[in-house]
């Protein structure tokens, strides 16, 4: 039972002097002296608060131990900390020490902790001043976001592999810490992907769904930072996938800045005239638009459908296939509530594998064969393809004029970007796996359908936040699907219609510039 948001029983004597509190407090010390000596919380800065775990209790209803403020974190012991209920406040406190010791007193980091509990439903949090940390926000003054790709350790960043492009907000420093906590909740709640925030001058606060993923994303960001800081030092760009020499008119290795000109020779319905945008960076669909749509609908959806029931047997005690399934359920489900054609119920766990995997089959099929645009169905279609690369039985498609235009675009610092209802796997696999080799080079970074469908508008306004522009102007979209058109510059973007073989016939009248290859870009 729990009131007020705290469960009945973790404020008992017993409870606060208990195991999981004690390891608690112990844990916090002992990371504090490795902090220490990685320069993260020297001269007394830097905090720590970890959520004590039990697996009785939510974790929005776990108590929060939280490190003291200004005092040696490296001489700190477990009755140091502070005890703090899921709101904040303090249930238990640690006794005042002699001189010289200054009186307790609880983190000035706590509200901005918070925050992150309540807003992320974090596990730890950590908040370092390391040099790195501090200097990265120094590079470029005006930047609002740090950004770099193409780093082996960007992979410990959460919901990041190795070709995508890590954003963190950078906000500006104050006089007192508690100061931050209005603009630290406007960054996280504009950058959802992120898992940290910068303080310009000052240094980071890390979250993560436990200690163990706090520490790891943190080691890994002051890594990419000092990684960026000697790139720079050397005169190479840090936000490019080649992280060649910095340009003169790009701002250094700060996100919010990259400025060049495309020359767009574009037709329209109603005239040939050459048009010239002003875009740093581009945003491509790939069925119609960059591969044929007949390698998607008569190579991968067959392969994918023939061989759903083979990998899910296969593969169905695995991690990533439990987490398809589980996918699967919740989007079954809510089409069987919708009355959706095709969708039948999937049985229980304990029904066993042949029966569940027979459902997930037909329902799968279904989904293909409506060419339906979700996330559970996508997910699952790139684990299946990708099988299917590994053994050299797919090889992705791309126009003959893709190659050229990619690198021409990468040679010039332009970021390019791909967007596509497949999932950013498939993107991945058809890109890296082309018939003109390992195209991924060229790419920034991809989009699926988890910032949001591709008809919306909030998904294009998604995608401008993600990219660092100032403005959405400042991105082209190149598709061949007219409602997405539509969508894309409701959101501000500029935008380009792709004219390709197999390509479905536009609206008369309809607007958008054309192009038939991207070397007319």
């Amino acid at each position: 039972m729990a009131v007020n948001g705290l469960k009945l029983g973790t404020t008992s004597q017993s409870y606060l002097e208990g195991k999981a509190v004690s390891d608690t407090k112990v844990l916090i010390s002992d990371l504090c002296r490795q902090f220490y000596n990685l320069g993260w919380v020297s001269g007394t800065g830097g905090s720590i608060t970890i959520k004590v775990h039990d697996d009785s209790v939510p974790k929005p209803e776990q108590l929060v131990v939280m490190s003291p403020s200004g005092v040696q974190k490296e001489r700190m012991v477990p009755e140091d900390m502070y005890v703090l209920s899921p709101n904040g406040s303090v249930l238990c406190s640690p006794s005042p020490k002699p001189y010289p010791h200054k009186p307790p007193k609880c983190s000035d980091c706590g509200p901005l902790f918070m925050k992150a509990y309540d807003m992320r439903n974090a596990g730890a949090v950590i908040h370092s001043h390391g040099m790195e940390s501090c200097l990265v926000t120094m590079i470029n003054p005006l930047a609002k976001e740090f950004r770099i790709t193409h780093m082996e350790m960007i992979k410990g960043i959460k919901g990041h592999g190795y070709y995508d492009e890590l954003v963190v907000p950078i906000i500006e420093n104050t006089a007192y810490e508690y100061e931050l906590t209005e603009s630290l909740a406007k960054a996280i709640e504009a950058y959802p992907k992120t898992t940290a925030v910068l303080v310009r001058n000052h240094g980071i606060y890390v979250w993560g769904d436990s200690w163990i993923n706090a520490k790891t994303q943190a080691e890994c960001y002051h890594y990419l930072f000092e990684a960026a800081i000697k790139l720079h030092q050397l005169g190479l760009d840090p936000t490019t996938p080649n992280h060649g020499p910095i340009q003169q008119n790009v701002k250094g290795v700060l996100g919010s800045g990259i400025h060049r000109n495309i020359s767009v020779k574009a037709a329209t319905t109603a005239s040939d005239n050459t048009s010239e945008l002003s875009q740093c960076c581009i945003v491509l669909d790939i069925e119609g638009t960059t591969t044929p749509i007949s390698f998607v609908t008569d190579v991968l959806f067959p392969y994918a459908r023939d061989n759903v029931g083979r990998h899910l047997s296969a593969t169905y005690d695995t991690e990533e296939t439990q987490d398809d399934i589980k996918l699967l359920r919740f989007q079954v489900q809510e089409d069987l509530e919708k009355g959706v054609a095709g969708a039948v119920p999937i049985p229980p766990d304990d029904a066993g594998k042949e029966e569940v995997v027979a459902a997930l089959v037909a329902n799968v099929d279904a989904m293909i064969k409506a060419d339906r645009k979700i996330t559970a169905l996508k997910q699952l279609q790139g684990h299946i393809w990708r099988t299917g690369y590994e053994k050299k039985e797919l090889k992705g498609v791309v126009f003959d004029d893709v190659p050229e235009a990619l690198k021409k675009w990468h040679d010039s610092g332009i970021k390019v970007y791909i967007y596509s209802s497949g999932s950013r796997l498939a993107q991945r696999l058809i890109f890296g796996n082309s018939n003109y080799g390992d195209l991924r080079e060229y790419l920034f970074g991809f989009f699926d359908t988890t910032v949001g469908n591709k008809r919306e508008s909030s998904s294009y306004a998604e995608i401008v936040q993600s990219v660092g522009v100032d403005k959405p102007s400042e991105v082209l979209f190149v598709t061949d699907v007219f409602q997405e058109a539509i969508a894309a510059k409701a959101a501000g973007l500029e935008v380009i219609v792709s004219i390709r073989p197999g390509n479905g016939a536009l609206p008369e009248n309809h607007g958008f510039k054309t192009i038939t290859s991207f070397l007319e870009i």
